[in-house]
């Protein structure tokens, strides 16, 4: 079945979300870094941008960046990404500054998402979760995900939730 292109700008009640752009790339590599796994070269972010902005072209799918609308800063990206999962049904993914977690602007951000993946046509996307992170488990159950598996890599314990969109 063929799909419809996600919608590659999205609003809110306080969040903005659009395509990147190449003057995302130090916001970028700043949440990169509070990975705890370094600060990135912007060469290398330069190509994760690059590859962002490759990506509707090929799938149809697109992480978004988040701004708030209020300020304009770039908190975080959020959106639909093959990722562990499929083109047919997508992966929801999203990572925000520490700076702004504890808000509903991961919720908000990703209900957006969900509508977008409505509106393509899909049926179902997933969610991939370290074990550890709460806070992003209480985001995926507000919107109603649930668990179906778990998997291990060589980063650990991964949780693979999944949720219908029929």
């Amino acid at each position: 079945m063929p799909y419809t292109t996600m919608p590659l700008h999205l609003e809110t009640a306080r969040l903005t979300m659009r395509p990147w752009t190449m003057s995302d790339a130090e916001d970028h590599r700043a949440l990169a870094a509070e990975r705890g796994d370094g600060m990135p070269s912007i060469e290398a972010n330069r190509r994760v941008i690059e590859v962002q902005l490759s990506t509707p072209a090929r799938t149809g799918l697109a992480l978004l960046v988040v701004n708030r609308r209020d300020v304009g800063d770039f908190i975080g990206y959020c959106g639909l990404t093959v990722g562990r999962a499929s083109v047919e049904e997508p992966e929801i993914a999203y990572e925000l500054f520490r700076r702004v977690h504890g808000q509903g602007y991961a919720t908000e951000a990703a209900a957006a998402v969900i509508d977008a993946a409505i509106a393509t046509g899909r049926q179902r996307l997933w969610a991939t979760v370290r074990s550890w992170n709460a806070p992003s488990f209480r985001v995926l159950e507000k919107l109603g995900f649930e668990s179906d598996h778990v998997s291990t890599d060589d980063r650990g314990e991964l949780v693979w939730l999944t949720r219908s969109l029929a």
